[in-house]
């Protein structure tokens, strides 16, 4: 399953001469934590988050060495510049934490556990913003039926991925857990084939009954 299969595509945006009140109401408005920034063409920017706008709010913390600490901190002096902020482009968090729209959406959720973020803004091979990809769309993903699980495993894995005849392979799904049987040429792909089912999202876990001809 890819990201685009996943991202909502309808995404609420602000350019950077949006206000900081009016991106402040957005958020409101629609709820979200974080609003993508665009240009007139569409290309992502940067993010403004409620973190952002709080830091306006608060105040910089005390510094530390003086006024030329940010030769020694760039983000202190970074974070400096923002507290003078009255639009969004000069508020806006950038650069962007992002994923293409054909990475699979594994990927998307090792990028949000190890960066720590929530969301994920999808942009094509132009930086121009696709979609958003949440934790909460992962999840959904994950929850799909056994059905859609397996038809899964068998176009994308087993046919499109492995290049393995239809019908090679037998996929039962139960719960999220995959019993895999068949009998394939080699032993290399018999050996692949449970390792990318384990990938599908949705799947708990793989049990292998394939056989195969050779070694290599």
């Amino acid at each position: 399953m890819k990201v685009k299969d996943a991202m909502t595509a309808d995404v609420v945006t602000v350019q950077p001469g949006t206000s900081l009140k009016d991106a402040a109401r957005t958020l409101v408005e629609r709820r979200v934590s974080g609003l993508p920034v665009v240009d007139a063409a569409g290309v992502l920017m940067g993010i403004i988050s409620e973190g952002d706008i709080l830091f306006r709010e608060r105040g910089a913390a005390e510094s530390i060495g003086g006024p030329l600490a940010w030769l020694i901190s760039p983000r202190q002096f970074q974070e400096l510049e923002k507290l003078d902020a009255r639009v969004v482009g000069e508020a806006m968090t950038t650069p962007a934490i992002t994923i293409g729209p054909e990475r699979p959406v594994t990927a998307a959720a090792a990028l949000m556990i190890d960066r720590g973020v929530n969301r994920l803004p999808v942009v094509d091979q132009r930086g121009a913003l696709v979609g958003i990809v949440t934790r909460a769309d992962l999840v959904r993903a994950f929850a799909r039926t056994d059905a859609e699980v397996a038809e899964d495993i068998r176009k994308d894995v087993v046919e499109h991925t492995m290049w393995l005849e239809e019908g090679s392979v037998e996929v039962q799904v139960d719960s999220g857990e995959v019993t895999l049987r068949g009998h394939i040429d080699q032993r290399r792909d018999a050996e692949l084939l449970p390792k990318l089912a384990a990938r599908v999202p949705g799947v708990v876990g793989v049990h292998s009954q394939l056989t195969w001809s050779e070694d290599e």
